[in-house]
């Protein structure tokens, strides 16, 4: 089959598009570098700003508890999300597994708010404190779905005969599961973990709700500083944010590539 060429209109349909998202972004980087301490005149080259956030004890605190909330929450939700993907994926009625899905598709595309007032309603009525503890678990909580839509289709993609042919050679679940299933699944595992690790890091209404006194994360912290006014060190914060984010998205295609299956084994 030959490659069709791309219409005008759609090529420009795609500038178009990659203008709304990227511009705002790169004049946000562009001014973070402005000596005016403004977004209006440019008057010229400085640093200034990332010193005043590096010297800010404060919000570098935040920035860890930020980053240790996303590790965590990324890393608890992929173990919990593995395992909901195979129970899912272990079914064998095909009604079961669907409202099993969907169940867990709700959460995903049910509002923020709707989430972040149910998490402060249940630990509220349970007593737990507001602060580290619920904002861990409120992200452990949105995060599992993510993992399962990200591992639930490697599963799906496996061919049956793989797992039959490991017990037909004399391999153990334990085997068949370390040996065959969690290395076809590797790539959607990864998926799952750079998009809980994302979505911990970007979220902002559920953190909203959850976090207490003592406690707070960056799109919070972010919020309250732009709400007293405009400074430019959140424009060098949003920058360092933006280019960790592109670090992530490199190592995880990386990632991605290397681990692409080309062809299964199965060892005794």
């Amino acid at each position: 089959m030959g490659n069709r060429k791309t219409s005008p209109l759609s090529t420009l349909f795609l500038v178009l598009i990659f203008a709304i998202l990227y511009l705002p972004i790169f004049f946000l980087v562009f001014y973070s570098f402005n000596s005016g301490g403004s977004m209006y005149d440019f008057e010229s080259f400085t640093l200034e700003w990332y010193r005043e956030l590096f010297a800010d004890t404060r919000l570098l605190i935040i920035v860890l508890n930020t980053l240790l909330i996303a590790l965590l929450s990324a890393l608890i939700s992929t173990i919990i999300g593995v395992m909901g993907a195979i129970a899912i994926y272990s079914f064998k009625n095909r009604r079961t597994k669907s409202t099993l899905l969907s169940l867990n598709n709700v959460l995903i595309v049910s509002p923020d708010v709707i989430i972040g007032a149910s998490f402060l309603i249940l630990f509220t009525m349970a007593g737990i404190k507001l602060g580290m503890y619920s904002v861990l678990l409120s992200h452990i909580a949105f995060c599992v779905p993510i993992v399962v839509l990200m591992v639930l289709p490697k599963l799906l993609e496996m061919s049956p005969t793989l797992i039959d042919a490991a017990h037909d050679l004399g391999a153990s679940r334990w085997d068949v599961m370390r040996k065959v299933v969690l290395p076809y699944i590797t790539p959607g595992i990864f998926a799952g973990f750079f998009m809980a690790l994302t979505y911990s890091l970007d979220d902002f209404a559920v953190t909203f709700f959850v976090t207490g006194n003592g406690f707070t994360t960056l799109s919070v912290e972010i919020y309250s500083l732009a709400r007293r006014g405009i400074a430019l060190n959140i424009n060098a914060l949003s920058t360092l944010l933006f280019l960790f984010t592109i670090v992530l998205v490199i190592v995880y295609y990386f990632i991605t590539v290397r681990n692409k299956p080309t062809g299964m084994g199965v060892r005794r």
